[in-house]
């Protein structure tokens, strides 16, 4: 399962390194750091959706706080057969479902349309809770950028989800270091992120988060917590799979040009037929 599991991650890095290319913008480098876990999410037994029924009461939820990262949210959501890949080639196209942000409306299978960083959280927490008074036993995943720690909202949100002891939410923090223009580091130092959150009395898994195995670990394990949400804070690489763009703060919200697109998806190619 983990190889086939692989073997998709890299098809999802092709998906969105073209999407983003034909729209002429986006967000590769976000995109591309989340692949593992969003694809571990919903291709094996942690997350229960049906496409056939995306409105079943009794599913999952899914949060793309980081909703910079559509590109490669769609493709999961394609692959996963909640629409045709094709439409993934209309990323960011005037009437398209498709836009540069998650859109609900636009997009109805999605659980949370998002834009402004630092909501995400708060927003699993309300459907966590009232999932919780209505007895429903769904759990509620939600997914946000190291650099969106920095965001205030993020931390008054870290407190209710641990006052309701709010079990069924489980965060992801997409640890690959760069925000924008510079690294975490230098815009905010977050180093002692971890301490944090466990001092907000979270259970707190560190993961490698392209390592598919792993990853799928750690929500088990989070699976299993009872009375305290948990946060994965999964270490990634920021543009991987594409080599000129790794650990490339440029790479943040620029589209490739046509020499780049070829040698990206030279690279990525490569790696399918491996």
């Amino acid at each position: 399962m983990m190889k086939e599991l692989q073997r998709l991650c890299r098809q999802i890095r092709q998906d969105t390194v073209q999407s983003i290319y034909l729209a002429g913008s986006g967000h590769p480098g976000s995109s591309l750091s989340a692949v593992e876990i969003m694809a571990t999410l919903y291709f094996t037994d942690i997350f229960q959706c049906n496409p056939s029924c995306p409105d079943d009461p009794t599913r999952d939820r899914f949060i793309l706080s980081k909703g910079h990262a559509a590109p490669a949210y769609y493709s999961v959501l394609a692959r996963k057969g909640f629409f045709p890949i094709s439409q993934l080639r209309t990323l960011r196209q005037l009437g398209s479902s498709l836009q540069g942000h998650p859109n609900m409306v636009k997009l109805p299978c999605l659980d949370m349309a998002v834009g402004s960083l630092g909501q995400g959280l708060s927003i699993a927490n309300g459907i966590a809770f009232a999932l919780k008074r209505q007895d429903i036993a769904s759990r509620v995943y939600c997914l946000i950028g190291d650099g969106e720690q920095q965001e205030g909202q993020i931390w008054e949100a870290a407190m209710f989800s641990v006052q309701h002891q709010l079990d069924n939410v489980c965060l992801i923090v997409d640890c690959n270091g760069l925000q924008l223009v510079d690294s975490v580091d230098v815009i905010k130092d977050m180093e002692r992120v971890a301490f944090a959150w466990q001092g907000f009395g979270w259970h707190v898994i560190a993961v490698d988060g392209h390592d598919v195995k792993a990853v799928y670990q750690a929500f088990i394990e989070a699976r299993q917590v009872k009375k305290k949400p948990t946060v994965l804070l999964a270490k990634t690489v920021k543009g991987k799979g594409v080599s000129y763009m790794e650990n490339q703060a440029d790479w943040h919200g620029m589209a490739p040009n046509k020499e780049q697109y070829a040698s990206a998806m030279k690279e990525l190619s490569q790696e399918v037929q491996e």
